[in-house]
């Protein structure tokens, strides 16, 4: 699935690079070792974590600066990396989805990027990054109604679906989903960290849920 960036975005983020992960699942509950491991990363990245060190974090920085340059508070819209980090910081762990979401947020506290995840097959015809407009809003993932105004926002024939903050729950992955779409975005050109990151999903992808075909790409605007 190919992402076309809009000429402003494109302009304002001239390193972006878009990491992206499609493979074909079957989405259960996690199973016991990997709920036991995700709660071993947690307590072992709660020892290390407060506010300024997730301020710090190289990738939820460059996210972070990627809002302001776009005219939105990160710290009223915080990007779903630095929530789930500041989360695993006051003693509440990660969240327990199912087996396809949990390995989308453990990379996603592993590495500092905000992560995508999508039912592929929800998502219609082509998909653009753009920066969300004024009463552009869409129902979040246990947000209700969030405000996508100058985020970098994710669209397909239907309309916007994706940020990094919250995804829509129009697109989101239930236990009916097939084709998993996770999307990583780098604002500032973070090669090796995507490149971390993205072999970080196909190992956990392999390894705890057992998958075959998993599709791995990385597209930048050079």
């Amino acid at each position: 699935m190919e992402i076309t960036v809009d000429q402003e975005m494109a302009a304002r983020f001239p390193d972006l690079l878009l990491g992206t992960v499609e493979a074909e699942v079957v989405v259960t509950p996690a199973s016991a070792a990997f709920n036991a491991e995700m709660e071993a990363v947690a307590s072992r990245l709660e020892k290390d974590l407060d506010a300024e060190a997730i301020r710090r974090h190289p990738v939820v920085a460059a996210t972070k600066n990627a809002y302001r340059l776009l005219g939105k508070d990160p710290n009223r819209y915080r990007p779903a990396a630095e929530s789930l980090l500041r989360r695993i910081a006051s003693g509440k762990g990660l969240y327990r989805v199912n087996s396809v979401v949990d390995v989308l947020n453990r990379v996603s506290v592993e590495t500092g990027f905000s992560i995508g995840g999508y039912d592929a097959d929800k998502v219609v015809g082509q998909v653009t990054l753009g920066i969300g407009e004024a009463e552009e809003a869409y129902v979040g993932i246990g947000r209700g109604d969030v405000n996508i105004e100058r985020l970098p926002v994710f669209r397909d024939e239907i309309g916007a679906f994706g940020t990094s903050t919250s995804d829509s729950v129009r697109t989101m992955v239930t236990e009916q989903t097939r084709r998993f779409w996770m999307v990583l975005p780098a604002f500032a050109g973070e090669a090796a960290e995507l490149e971390a990151a993205l072999e970080l999903c196909e190992r956990y992808l392999v390894e705890w849920i057992g998958l075959k075909a998993i599709r791995i790409g990385v597209q930048g605007l050079r």
